[in-house]
């Protein structure tokens, strides 16, 4: 008999989980506690800004004229627990308030909710970014709560998704990792990632404190890298260098590649800041704080890029922002999502009006999301209407729209033609020939 997967949370991981799982070919239940948030995905719709997510979501989810009808949504837990075969726990995984150390509330109300309806053998897979030994202790949680008692396994399957890529990273991954702690899990895994593996994706399987690490040793990894050549950036603007050359010659050394190797105001988001800093709270529990002591200058490198920024921009101006109109392009914090978390274009812009700048914001579609954290700021409706009078045009998020932007059109809507590219991806050349003044984060002479 074909297994019937649940998702338990249905936020960006959960929903894109859920719709991928019903493409392969399953029948699948979503839970989540909000009831607001099912309504929504029980029509179609998506919660969020996800290329290709509602057009997949539309495909399969029961009751839309034309779809296959494999996708349900739910907020009973009772009903989760009477379907599902194998559930998947997409519930997320905050940093705690005033600490570096990872909430683990929502992932242990979610087991503790689930745990009593599992009557039956199932199969319960974490997927959600957690500390290491996490999973030992819920495996133990569940088997005491749940009825069927052992005949409830867990396994730990992290998920390595980029946001802007979330569906086809779910259904053509670059790898599967599971942690299993018996064959079982691991032929149940088998069969639910058969089409990936049949295509060739690598299965890599591991024990759990493994699985656990993976994801946060990659997140590590990357942070690792994009605050190294940000590092590099601050050498050459003192030393009148160029980062980007700089990074096209040591990345076409194989050992080091090409890849995040642009530099700029750094990274943000809802992962890796916050999985960098519970990585190392948690190494510090483990009494291998040392291990991880260079991810503090990762985070550091990382916050100081945003400030940085806004001492260029307030020296652009005349040294003060006061009267001044600052027009930023981007709010997300990375192109093709909707995501504000943490984004460094959203800080850069709040640092700049709590010094008196005039700033107005535009986003292809962060703009609501940008609102909700941020009222008291400006936003404009286009790019064009963001630099409207501006003295100061700031580039923070790399949308393929600012890279397509007239210079000439935008110019002739300014206070004054001053650009500050801090993603390294605009044309210099272009903007220069018509008319500006062109600054790029680490290229003081490019």
């Amino acid at each position: 008999m074909a297994l019937k997967i649940t998702v338990i949370g249905t936020g960006y991981l959960g929903a894109t989980h859920a719709a991928a799982m019903a493409e392969l070919g399953f029948e699948v239940l979503g839970l989540d506690v909000v009831p607001e948030k099912i309504a929504m995905l029980s029509r179609g719709e998506v919660p969020m800004y996800e290329p290709g997510l509602d057009e997949l979501l539309r495909k399969h989810v029961a009751g839309i004229e034309g779809a296959t009808g494999r996708l349900r949504f739910t907020t009973s837990w009772e009903e989760v627990g009477e379907f599902g075969d194998v559930h998947f726990l997409c519930v997320n995984t905050p940093q705690k308030h005033g600490e570096y150390a990872c909430d683990m509330s929502f992932v242990d109300s979610a087991v503790a909710s689930l745990a009593p309806q599992l009557r039956r053998p199932a199969l319960v897979v974490g997927k959600s970014t957690v500390p290491v030994g996490s999973a030992a202790r819920l495996a133990r949680t569940l088997a005491e709560l749940a009825p069927a008692g052992n005949d409830v396994e867990l396994a730990w399957n992290p998920e390595f998704l980029r946001e802007g890529f979330a569906v086809q990273d779910t259904l053509h991954p670059d790898r599967i990792v599971v942690g299993v702690a018996g064959e079982r899990a691991e032929k149940l895994l088998r069969e639910v990632y058969a089409t990936p593996i049949g295509d060739g994706t690598p299965f890599v399987v591991t024990d759990y404190p493994t699985a656990e690490l993976v994801k946060t040793a990659a997140n590590s990894f990357l942070a690792t890298k994009i605050s190294f050549i940000n590092a590099m950036a601050e050498v050459c603007e003192a030393a009148d260098g160029d980062v980007v050359k700089l990074a096209e010659a040591i990345g076409h050394d194989e050992r080091i590649g090409r890849k995040f190797l642009r530099a700029g105001i750094g990274f943000g988001g809802g992962c890796l800041p916050k999985d960098i800093r519970a990585f190392m709270a948690r190494a510090g529990e483990l009494g291998a704080d040392q291990a991880l002591t260079f991810l503090r200058e990762v985070d550091s490198i990382n916050m100081r890029r945003r400030g940085h920024m806004v001492e260029l921009a307030r020296e652009t101006v005349g040294g003060s922002f006061l009267g001044r109109r600052v027009a930023v392009l981007g709010a997300t914090f990375k192109p093709d999502s909707d995501d504000v978390r943490d984004s460094p274009a959203l800080n850069v812009a709040g640092q700049i009006h709590l010094q008196g700048g005039q700033v107005t914001i535009y986003d292809p579609k962060g703009m609501n999301n940008a609102r909700q954290v941020f009222p008291t700021l400006s936003y404009a409706p286009s790019a064009l209407e963001a630099c409207r009078g501006a003295h100061v045009v700031l580039h923070l998020t790399e949308w393929a729209e600012f890279r397509d932007l007239d210079p000439a059109a935008v110019g002739d809507v300014v206070a004054a033609r001053r650009v500050l590219d801090g993603r390294n991806t605009l044309d210099a050349a272009a903007w220069r020939a018509a008319g500006w003044t062109f600054r790029a984060m680490g290229r003081p002479q490019a």
